[in-house]
This record gives structure tokens, C-alpha cells and sequence, in this order.
């Protein structure tokens, strides 16, 4: 068991459900309860709870035929309760930079930071031979730096590489260049194609990539 997978595991029902909407979108009450092997009542007053204190919502949605069902959504105050390293402080920074040295500093500090990343995660790629196990590596180290990342195999053989956080959303947000030496990154370290398919920053719910033999 990973040491994501232990945290959840002794996690409250209500962090648990803030988890599952986070990393699986907005959920009914009764596929929330499949999840965590309760009833969907029960995982309804979980959600009524965690409406209460506003980190969640429910809205009436259209899902086949008969009446609107009610689908429960993390709010702007439950995606918050995620980490978002410093964000506050790294925008402020960033501002400074910009305002003090200008935009040509703001690019190196990218730059070393893609350069710092991209060596330490081509040590972690040693001995990875495939594109699957160097997949599982990336998804590893990315889950470790905090972005919940998690990985799949479509049918046509492209692995897709889910992140349902983004730590430095704020940074990225502040600085775009960020998202750009990601990816740049995942290619290089990959020895892949990698298409970013969904991104936070344009109103997804998770960043994705599609990576395909290059």
C-alpha cells in the first residue's frame, strides 16, 4: 500500500469524500457510497455536512430521463482545502522579480527550475526501459511532490497521465511559463510525445496529458 493509498485509508469519511470529488469530479450521493462502502444516504448527510461548512455544493443536473439529480461539487473553499505550497507568498515573489529585475528574470528562474526538475527525475527514469514503467516513475515522483497524479491506458494504446491537484496553481497562474517547462519536461524525460488534453488554468477540473511513443 502507498503512503497516498494509508492516508486515505485512516482518513474521516468526510476528507474522504472531499478527496473523492477532487479526484473524481462531481459525484451522486449513491456513487459516493459505493465508494466508500456505505450507503448513499449516509454519504448524503456526510455531503449536507460539508455543505454546511461550504466546502461543498449540490447542484440539480439532467442525467437521463425523469427528474433533475442532485450532483455534489467541490466549491472555490474545497478546493482550497488542498495545498497550494505557499501561494501567497510564491505570487508576491514573483511580482517582486518581475517588477525589480523584469521579465528576462522571471524566465531564468524557469529555467533553472525546468533544468532542476528535469535532472532529477531523468535520475529517477534510470533502469526504467519502457514508456509504461517510466510513465509509473513520473506518476510517482509527481504524486510525491503533491499534484495526485495518476496514470491509465486508453484503448489505443496512449497512456494518460492525470494531475487532479496543482500545487503551484497560484505560481502558474502569476507565471505561465511554469505549465510550458512542465511540459517540455515530460517530453524530455519521457522520450515521449506528451499533449496536454485538459489544464487547470483554462477552467478544467485536473490537468491531463496524453503521451504516445515518439
Amino acid at each position: 500500500m502507498s503512503r497516498n493509498d494509508l492516508e486515505y485509508s485512516t482518513a474521516s469519511p468526510a476528507d474522504r469524500l472531499l478527496h473523492l470529488l477532487k479526484t473524481r469530479g462531481p459525484q451522486l450521493a449513491s456513487e459516493a457510497g459505493v465508494v466508500l462502502g456505505t450507503t448513499g444516504e449516509a454519504a448524503r448527510q456526510q455531503f449536507v455536512k460539508l455543505a454546511a461548512s461550504g466546502l461543498v455544493e449540490a447542484r440539480s443536473e439532467a442525467r437521463g430521463v425523469g427528474r433533475p439529480t442532485q450532483v455534489w461539487h467541490l466549491t472555490a473553499a474545497g478546493h482550497a482545502r488542498f495545498p497550494d505550497a505557499h501561494s501567497e507568498l510564491t505570487v508576491q515573489l514573483l511580482q517582486t522579480v518581475r517588477e525589480t529585475f523584469g521579465e528576462a528574470a522571471i524566465d531564468r528562474l524557469i529555467e533553472v527550475r525546468e533544468q532542476k526538475t528535469r535532472d532529477l527525475y531523468l535520475r529517477e527514469m534510470q533502469g526504467a526501459a519502457t514508456l509504461q514503467a517510466r510513465v509509473e516513475r513520473l506518476v510517482a515522483l509527481r504524486a510525491h511532490e503533491g499534484y495526485m497524479a495518476e496514470w491509465s491506458e486508453q484503448p489505443d494504446g496512449a497512456l494518460i497521465l492525470v494531475e487532479n491537484h496543482c500545487p503551484i496553481c497560484a505560481a502558474a497562474t502569476a507565471c505561465q511559463g511554469f505549465c510550458r517547462a512542465e511540459l517540455e519536461v515530460f517530453e524530455q524525460v519521457l522520450l515521449a510525445r506528451v499533449e496536454r488534453v485538459e489544464h487547470i488554468l483554462l477552467g478544467a477540473r485536473r490537468c491531463a496529458y496524453r503521451i504516445t511513443a515518439a
